[in-house]
């Protein structure tokens, strides 16, 4: 396997420095295959578009020494993990029903309307995509969304959820 800045016949996306980053991630989890979820979340995190792709899937199946299908299943099976590229800031929106019984509708359409897209779509300008998620712990707050892995509650207000999304312009 060639990592580098060359072009590599097997990860061709995969740098010297993100395959350095990922070793860390897998060393850090003890290798532990139990720990794959949050092996992928962290590497997700660290690649920009935050998503898995098939090179970075596939270095992580070898180095872990599990099949590429486990690693597949996992990303599929997961909302919070995705093969494909996500837009700059993901915003999800819980739909528990909690968030749905304190305000959800509301708060998707004020979302619609500042990003200019709707659920499971990305806006025009590609920074931010709009999806719906399973509960995310935040019934206190809610109604809440979380962007990028961050949760932001208590969104009651149009004011509120722009100044939230204020901050990734």
């Amino acid at each position: 396997m060639m990592v580098g800045s060359a072009p590599a016949t097997k990860f061709e996306i995969l740098t010297k420095e993100l395959a350095s980053k990922i070793d860390t991630i897998i060393t850090n989890n003890e290798n532990d295959s139990s720990k794959l979820v949050g092996i992928l979340l962290e590497i997700q995190d660290i690649i920009p578009k935050q998503y898995i792709p098939m090179e970075v899937a596939a270095y992580v199946s070898e180095k872990m020494d599990i099949h590429l299908s486990r690693v597949y299943d996992v990303i599929s099976f997961y909302a919070a993990l995705s093969a494909s590229p996500r837009a700059e800031y993901v915003v999800q929106m819980c739909d528990s029903v909690v968030c749905k019984v304190t305000g959800n509708n509301s708060l998707k359409d004020a979302l619609q309307e500042y990003i200019g897209a709707g659920v499971n779509e990305v806006s025009a300008d590609g920074k931010f995509a709009l999806e719906y998620t399973p509960c995310f712990g935040a019934c206190d707050i809610a109604p809440a969304i979380r962007v990028n892995g961050k949760v932001y509650g208590n969104l009651t207000s149009n004011d509120k959820i722009k100044a939230v999304l204020d901050r990734c312009k």
